[in-house]
């Protein structure tokens, strides 16, 4: 087990190493394992068929016999406003018990490296923007989504304990509002980016003159293309190596309507936007405070347009094949 002290393992090396990434076929894991095929790693992997992450017995023995140098733990269960409201046990169960079985085994077993992933929904509903690392437990949580973000939370403090009493080397990114190849674009349990995409689609498939959308358009969003989010994360594994928690976002926002209109341009789609105000906002603004990540030298490099561009020419040829979550 893990004893030497955090601040003498970085720069961790990628080259060689046994690396597992925990929730391989979700959006955020695939785009790991894509960037991960450049590291010259030995990438692992494993179906839930073969293993349960939420029973610490089976992911122990896993562990044990797979013997990873390093994990990315992607693996969560995720969803948009409706998901998270009428599914709370789910959010905070599964990801509770994935997570501290996932760390606690990566202890046992010697893992150097463990980077986890956390999620913005973690700062309070009304933090100060753009949002700080430090603002984390200084308010109460957005509604919406405080059961995954509670169980994020402790995620981003069981690193930081295991860290302190062990001298495990692991640490927290917060991503951001992701996009990209491999979301979930079914209309109710969907985050808003992907859910919009495939109604505006719908919408201009079947002719339709208006799009209905949830709350007032008004909310102030930030969005991070996947694959911009698994260089980063791999930036983070080979040259980050503290305690707190880093930001990994774009520090750019636009507005959910202003989100609708960009995808009708990127789609096609001409008709226009009927906003249902009896449904909730959520956070009336999140944005990042990158500049942490910066200062390391790292920035996302995909513009906006371009990867939710990318993200629907995949969409098209993905439809009717059965690879689309949701669909």
């Amino acid at each position: 087990m893990p004893s030497s002290s955090p601040s003498s393992f970085a720069p961790f090396s990628l080259e060689g190493k046994r690396v597992w990434v925990a929730g391989h076929r979700g959006m955020a894991g695939s785009a790991i394992v894509r960037r991960l095929e450049r590291e010259g790693c030995e990438i692992l992997t494993v179906g839930r068929e073969a293993l349960e992450l939420r029973r610490q017995a089976e992911v122990e023995e896993w562990m044990a016999a797979a013997r990873p140098d390093a994990v990315f733990l992607a693996a969560a269960t995720v969803g948009g406003i409706h998901a998270n409201s009428t599914r709370p046990a789910e959010f905070l169960y599964d990801n509770l018990a994935i997570e501290t079985n996932i760390i606690h085994a990566a202890w046992r077993t010697g893992v150097r490296k463990l980077v986890f992933l956390g999620s913005s929904c973690i700062y309070p509903r009304l933090a100060e923007q753009p949002m700080r690392e430090d603002a984390l437990l200084t308010g109460a949580l957005e509604p919406t989504n405080e059961w995954y973000a509670i169980a994020k939370i402790a995620g981003i403090k069981l690193c930081q304990a295991y860290r302190r009493q062990y001298g495990c080397d692991f640490v927290s990114a917060m991503p951001t509002n992701l996009f990209g190849y491999g979301d979930n674009f079914d209309l109710q349990q969907g985050h808003v980016a992907a859910a919009l995409l495939a109604k505006i689609h719908q919408a201009k498939e079947s002719g339709a003159d208006t799009v209905e959308l949830w709350g007032t358009g008004t909310p102030m969003r930030e969005f991070l293309f996947v694959d911009d989010l698994a260089d980063g994360l791999v930036f983070l594994a080979k040259h980050y190596s503290e305690e707190p928690h880093v930001n990994l976002g774009t520090g750019q926002e636009i507005s959910i309507r202003g989100l609708a209109e960009l995808l009708a341009e990127v789609i096609g789609y001409e008709g226009g936007f009927h906003f249902d105000t009896s449904k909730p906002d959520g956070a009336p603004r999140k944005v990042m405070d990158v500049s942490r990540m910066e200062a390391m030298g790292w920035t996302a490099s995909t513009p906006l347009h371009e990867g939710f561009a990318r993200t629907y020419a995949w969409y098209r040829s993905n439809l009717g094949k059965g690879t689309l979550r949701g669909l």
